[in-house]
């Protein structure tokens, strides 16, 4: 059976965190929770579920990290997995980037911080409800 994951992305550990757990009580076990703290970090990983048979079904990202920024992450990883539903979520990221992510990666939705946890969850229950 194929495992089915979420991937959070921010160079904040509390942020991942906060994700993890808001994620955990939403979806309980029905998927695979991964963190990353960087793009580069995040692609390897990306990889890593692939050869393990696992679905990487959503990305959550910051805009502002180190090394790349959210918008050009999301737009790699749409080149290698254009199916992955991509959510922007930050407090920095200019228009210019939304724009270009919206055009490049097929951006699912972009959500400011600090979220709402429930806005949250709801875009990411429709962003599965399109996989």
């Amino acid at each position: 059976m194929t495992k089915l994951a979420i991937l959070c992305v921010d160079d904040e550990v509390i942020i991942l965190n906060s994700l993890l757990r808001q994620l955990q009580t939403a979806f309980d076990d029905h998927y695979i929770y991964e963190t990353a703290e960087n793009a580069s970090e995040a692609l390897e990983l990306i990889e890593e579920l692939q050869e393990e048979n696992t679905d990487l079904l959503v990305i959550v990202s910051d805009w502002l990290m180190p090394g790349a920024k959210g918008d050009e992450f999301l737009i790699q990883v749409h080149q290698k997995f254009p199916g992955v539903v991509k959510i922007l979520l930050t407090g920095q990221a200019d228009e210019a980037a939304v724009e270009r992510a919206q055009s490049q990666a097929n951006l699912f939705n972009c959500l400011r911080k600090p979220w709402n946890e429930s806005d949250l969850i709801q875009c990411i229950q429709s962003a599965l409800g399109t996989v």
